[in-house]
């Protein structure tokens, strides 16, 4: 069977990650995480989602197979970031302290076990290297070392599909379109959630979001650039 196992927050690149590989494969595992964030908001979304995305698509019904979440806040007590503390965003001497040290490394990890558990090849994480902000975790060549490391380490063929990494903001709207049609487009807008301030209350065309914080002005800009580019 035609297996992934998705990498799934209830953000917007994890959801377009996750029709995706509706799109690509034949049955579709989700693997979430508590790491301690500092707000539950896109648990909460993710779980709705979860509920409901198939409905998009027909041929995405009854794809999705088993859930899994873990806790893993112990992230939260080794550093002390603005995605788990309350700290004010800001850029420290080499990255923004929305940094989470090892996240993504841990997260892939526990990811594999998952996948070798239910015998999954293939693993789907939304890490980008164009539109981020210069997190060693996201970046290609980390995913590729991770590739061979867990491939060796469990003994088990596993691919690692990183299918925004070389895409912009702007693309990732445009991907969803193309996975989903407008309907998809619209189903992001209103049941993801990527504001790092957990902001539930204000709806902008773009999705609801503080409006403030940095991933609420990527998900933004994207948006615009994504619009002007339809009406040209």
């Amino acid at each position: 069977m035609n297996r992934a196992l998705v990498l799934f927050s209830g953000g917007q690149d994890s959801t377009t990650c996750l029709m995706w590989a509706l799109e690509n494969f034949d049955e579709v595992y989700t693997v979430g995480f508590e790491y301690g964030q500092k707000h539950h908001v896109e648990m909460q979304c993710r779980s709705q989602i979860l509920q409901s995305i198939e409905s998009l698509k027909p041929t995405w019904k009854n794809k999705l197979k088993l859930d899994h979440i873990f806790n893993l806040d112990f992230l939260s007590q080794v550093n002390t970031t603005s995605l788990t503390h309350e700290v004010n965003i800001e850029q420290t001497e080499k990255y923004p302290n929305t940094f989470v040290p090892g996240r993504n490394l841990i997260f892939l990890n526990v990811a594999s076990t998952v996948a070798y558990k239910h015998d999954i090849e293939h693993i789907v994480t939304g890490v980008c290297e164009t539109d981020f902000s210069g997190y060693p975790d996201c970046r290609d060549n980390t995913m590729k070392a991770l590739q061979v490391a867990l491939s060796l380490g469990l003994d088990k063929k596993l691919v690692i599909h990183t299918p925004l990494m070389w895409i912009d903001k702007c693309e990732t709207w445009a991907m969803t379109q193309s996975l989903g049609s407008q309907s998809a487009v619209d189903y992001v807008i209103t049941e993801t959630h990527t504001c790092y301030n957990g902001d539930r209350t204000h709806l902008y065309p773009w999705g609801y979001g503080c409006n403030a914080c940095p991933a609420c002005e990527l998900r933004k800009n994207g948006f615009d650039a994504f619009i002007a580019n339809k009406t040209t």
